[in-house]
Formats: structure tokens, sequence, C-alpha cells
């Protein structure tokens, strides 16, 4: 869950319209989307305005979605939520559809600084959807933020067995590589490998992965200190926990979430 933004919240009512004509023939749509991306009440709204059923399900991570359609190649989804490397790897094997954007009416009011990537040349393949950040999340009520400033502070021994970590592999590496100094977008096998032998220290000190509903080992006092989205974090404060984000002095983690039609 990365919670949406209100502008963005533009972009959702733009995939409908973009799925609405891919789920005409049956007048369901099949929308497999991350956790809590979608407010209830919208794809009712969706539904009233429209006459198509929305089937919604959730996953909590880019490996479980990928899987499913690997496995399920029939048909099994018209709309899926994809992250940038994904939309990339998904393209390349011919499992997204190219997008007709002639039928987006609004897509001339999408931010131009998230068109047009590497991933996706000219957004052939995908809509930008969510973005947001990944940093430390500290509950100020059991530790001083002002003592955390790195992703370093994580793997100290006085955190062992009380920390939280995305369940995405991809953000963890991210973390250990800039801890170590390195781009998070690295490929070098060597420093991939120093990223892996340094996780694997950390591990003592992990508690939980979630990337269901981070925030709720937040809530629920299971943990005071780890990964978070910055959608995360606000859920929690809205309900009364005071985390706090610390962005790392070595950066935190940038990511966007795009809208696809699976092939």
């Amino acid at each position: 869950m990365k919670k949406w933004s209100r502008h963005l919240l533009a972009a959702g009512a733009l995939a409908l319209g973009m799925s609405a004509a891919h789920a005409s023939d049956n007048d369901t749509l099949y929308f497999y989307n991350w956790t809590e991306y979608v407010p209830p009440g919208l794809l009712e709204q969706f539904t009233k305005e429209t006459g198509i059923k929305v089937i919604y399900s959730t996953y909590e991570s880019n490996e479980t979605m990928y899987a499913k359609l690997k496995t399920y190649k029939d048909g099994a989804y018209d709309l899926v939520v994809p992250s940038t490397y994904y939309v990339d790897k998904m393209r390349k094997e011919g499992m997204i559809q190219k997008i007709d954007k002639s039928k987006l009416t609004n897509f001339h009011n999408l931010d131009p600084e998230m068109l047009n990537k590497p991933f996706d040349p000219n957004n052939d393949y995908s809509v930008p959807y969510i973005w947001g950040a990944t940093a430390i999340g500290v509950n100020s009520d059991a530790i001083d933020p002002k003592t955390i400033t790195s992703w370093a502070d994580l793997w100290k021994p006085e955190y062992k067995n009380s920390l939280l970590l995305t369940d995405d592999a991809r953000e963890v590496f991210q973390m250990a590589l800039r801890k170590l100094g390195y781009s998070g977008n690295t490929t070098d096998p060597k420093e991939i490998e120093a990223a892996y032998e340094e996780l694997k220290k950390l591990m003592p000190n992990v508690a939980a992965f979630n990337s269901d509903n981070p925030a709720n080992p937040y809530m629920e006092g299971e943990v005071n200190l780890g990964m978070v989205w910055n959608g995360s974090a606000f859920v929690a404060r809205q309900a009364g926990t005071p985390l706090e984000v610390v962005w790392p002095k070595e950066g935190g983690i940038f990511w966007m979430d795009s809208l696809a039609i699976p092939a």
C-alpha cells in the first residue's frame, strides 16, 4: 500500500476509463491491484456510471502479480498495476498490451515529469498511476527520531528482532546498496553480492516483512522502526500512531506504479 495523492486520483479515473473498453464484451472488469490503492467508493461509482461490474483483487508484491499472470494466461485480468521495473520486464516478455492513447482523454493532464521514462519510452505500454517514496519509519514515542539518520542505523545491534522491512526484494536490496554507497540501480554483480552479504547481517534485527499493510505493525506496537512507505506513515499518523518519516542521508527510495493491460 503506497496510498494515492489527490491529483493522481485523476489517473485512477483515467485508468478505469481506459479499461472500460477492454472489459466491454461482458460488462465485467477484472482489476488486479496493490492493496488499498483504490477507495471502494470509487469502484462503486464507476459501476454506477458505466454499468460495468468491477471484480477487484489485490496483491502485495510485483512478484506475486507477475507469477499470477504467468500462471493464468487466459485473460484472467483486464488491468494490473506493475512498478516501473516490472513494466519494463513485462513489455519485453509480451505480457502487456500496447495502449491506444487516443482513447485516453485525460492523458494530457498527467505530469510530464512522470512520462516517457526508459522503462516504457513514449508510454506505449503503461500509464503512470501512483508514485511515492520509501524511507525510515520511527515511532517517536519509543525512539527519538533524531537518533536515526542513516539506513546503516537499522543494522545496530540494539534493534535486534525489532525492524519492519517491506516485502519487496528490490527495495530491500536498494536499501543495502545505498548503505554501501552504491547506486540502488546497479547491475554490478560484485556490488549486488556485497549488498546480499550486508542483508544477511541485518536479518537478526528483522521482526517482520510486510507489503500488504505496512502501517499495521507500527500501529499495533509490533515494531517501532524500519522501512516505511510515505503513504503508510500517513495512515499510521491518522490512526494516532506518531510514526515519523526519516529521510536517510544516503537517500530515500523513490518508486512509481503504472497501469497496464495484460496481453
